[in-house]
């Protein structure tokens, strides 16, 4: 073995004692996301006193990563975790609210309990919803782990800095990304394949808003990208499929494409329509 390589990954072993792996990130959340939604774990307590202590060893479970965490100094530690599960009954709520719109959403979901244990967009909204509160406390890299391994788990991309409203629905999913800038409203329906995306990846423009604001009550259909920090598709409108938007929409549009087909079957046009209600 090379020693030069040797006393490199040393080094990179030395200075790395207080990172929580991955791995113990994402076993604390898939443990804590079992204990809110029985239907997707195998654990089952036989008295409140019993799921107490099990929420207690969690709280300091997420104590102790946050510890570890190389988030600052100590002293912005304090009461994080305590935090964090006093708001635990809020995102509890939060995530039902998702979980109702993808049931009053979905014809194919026959019951709520077919959607905790079968709807990807039910594990990556929850994982957001988790992420985004300790975002929201200052807490940094943790949240990320969260949504990405979510994003492994599902195909649904949503950045933890990402602010999204109730009643949020995502069908399908498979290929949403959402960016950390993004703001959605309530009541928004979003399909597989849409990206609420960045015009730009400039390094330069990290602290400025570079994805789109989604106002409440907008529908868009799969495949669909919008752009831009400055784009807001206003309220109530829908985004019919694979369109591509970079500028803001008046509430109650529609916006699609059309394919136009010719008397002989052998040409196409597609047409791109605005409609204003």
């Amino acid at each position: 073995m090379d020693q030069s390589f040797l006393d490199k990954l040393y080094i990179q072993h030395q200075e790395c004692p207080s990172c929580p792996s991955p791995k113990l990130i994402t076993q604390f959340f898939d443990d804590l996301l079992e204990t809110l939604f029985p239907e997707v774990g195998i654990k089952r307590f036989n008295s409140k006193k019993e799921l107490s202590i099990h929420l207690q060893k969690l709280e300091l479970t997420l104590d102790e990563l946050l510890t570890r965490n190389p988030m600052g100094s100590k002293p912005d530690l304090v009461d994080i975790a305590k935090e964090f599960f006093q708001g635990l009954p809020q995102i509890h709520e939060t995530i039902w609210q998702d979980i109702r719109a993808t049931y009053e959403g979905d014809p194919a979901a026959k019951s709520i309990s077919e959607i905790v244990r079968t709807y990807p967009g039910f594990y990556a909204i929850s994982a957001y919803r988790i992420a985004n509160a300790l975002h929201r406390m200052g807490v940094k890299i943790i949240p990320r782990i969260i949504t990405e391994h979510a994003h492994g788990q599902t195909g649904i991309d949503i950045h933890p800095g990402a602010t999204i409203g109730q009643h949020f629905c995502i069908d399908h999913g498979t290929g949403v990304v959402i960016g950390e800038t993004t703001v959605i409203g309530d009541r928004v329906k979003v399909y597989q394949g849409v990206t609420l995306g960045a015009l730009s990846v400039d390094k330069r423009d990290a602290e400025i808003k570079r994805h789109p604001t989604i106002e409440d009550d907008v529908v868009i259909y799969a495949g669909a990208t919008i752009l831009g920090g400055d784009t807001v598709i206003g309220e109530g409108s829908i985004v019919g499929g694979n369109v591509w938007i970079t500028k803001s929409l008046a509430p109650k549009s529609k916006v699609y494409y059309q394919v136009k087909m010719y008397n002989d079957d052998t040409e196409q046009t597609d047409l791109y329509l605005l409609k204003q209600s």
